[in-house]
């Protein structure tokens, strides 16, 4: 469906409902996505911003300049592709605001099914549109940025940022953002209280995991945090702060390989970019956790009870056995 919503975004420039980007104009284009193609014609220098690592490397191969979070000011125009997270989507919309010029384009776009009908009419509430296009089962809607930035104040006071548990600081778009994720406590409620040495969390979040390990494990002599969405590991390193941990790693784990080796490594893959589970990644991730462990480290993962994780733990690792299950994930230990 992204291919799909990408091609939305650009249609009202090639049914000419806009008019094309002249070459010296400078755009800003948040959520960009690999894959886009611009239409004939488009000859305005882009400026990419992209956090999830996978996607951002992708981009980064591409040639346009590409950043994970958004820098600089008066730009000609912006473009913004919407996805499933609606606080997401509207801070993503109060950033293209606030750094367009006055009177700029802002351009948005997204799938019918990610909820881009009611983000319009939400946006549509705050500041009139100029216009809108469905295409692609998508819909692509635009605006001008107007002189006063009510609008931009009142999305961001909207999505304020969350204080989960009382102590993690973490914002809309990131992975569980508004509570403790279930399979994560299940695997830190079953860790061993021993844990020694050198320490890592694989696909670390907010911090949450880490955490509980720092707090739980007096033997431990460092830790560090590998995760790819970029916002996620910058709300890390501020939740803990306080902790030994030292290492921020921001970085695809299924692609890029993992310096350091390790006694212990915690974590709660994921098992989908879509919304149809991909257990591929998960396998992945375990491969590349054993990689990174030293002979004889120790893995401890959360799962979704119904992945088929087993075979893939037993080809990786010299044993493996399931620690707990509920209705819901199982976890495992492994040794490699």
């Amino acid at each position: 469906m992204s291919a799909e919503a990408l091609k939305t975004l650009f249609h009202p420039f090639e049914a000419e409902a806009l008019a094309l980007p002249r070459k010296g104009e400078r755009i800003l284009f948040l959520g960009a996505e690999p894959g886009f193609r611009l239409p004939e014609g488009f000859e305005a220098e882009l400026h990419l911003v992209q956090g999830f690592r996978p996607y951002f490397r992708a981009l980064q191969a591409s040639g346009p300049a590409v950043t994970p979070q958004a820098e600089g000011s008066g730009f000609d125009m912006a473009l913004v592709f919407a996805g499933r997270h609606r606080g997401q989507n509207e801070l993503r919309i109060a950033d293209a605001l606030e750094r367009v010029a006055p009177g700029g384009l802002v351009v948005i776009a997204g799938g019918k099914d990610d909820g881009i009908a009611s983000l319009r009419k939400r946006v549509d509430e705050l500041v009139p549109l100029d216009g809108h296009m469905p295409k692609y089962h998508g819909i692509a809607f635009w605006l001008r940025r107007p002189v006063d930035m009510h609008a931009a104040a009142a999305l961001r006071a909207a999505n304020p940022g969350q204080l989960v548990d009382g102590r993690f600081h973490t914002a809309p778009g990131m992975f569980s953002f508004d509570r403790v994720d279930t399979g994560s406590k299940l695997l830190v409620d079953n860790l061993p209280k021993d844990l020694r040495g050198n320490i890592a969390d694989f696909c670390a979040g907010w911090g949450y995991v880490a955490a509980e390990v720092a707090a739980r494990s007096p033997g431990m002599t460092g830790l560090d945090l590998y995760e790819a969405d970029f916002d996620a590991l910058e709300a890390a390193k501020g939740n803990l702060a306080n902790t030994v941990a030292q290492g921020f790693v921001w970085t695809d784990l299924l692609a890029e390989p993992v310096e350091h080796r390790y006694d212990v490594i915690a974590m709660n893959p994921p098992f989908h970019r879509s919304r149809a589970a991909e257990p591929e990644i998960g396998a992945g991730m375990i491969r590349a956790a054993a990689k990174a462990l030293k002979p004889g480290g120790r893995l401890f993962m959360v799962a979704n009870r119904q992945l088929p994780y087993e075979p893939v733990l037993s080809a990786a690792f010299a044993s493996h056995a399931e620690l707990v299950r509920d209705g819901m994930f199982k976890v495992f230990s492994a040794r490699r």
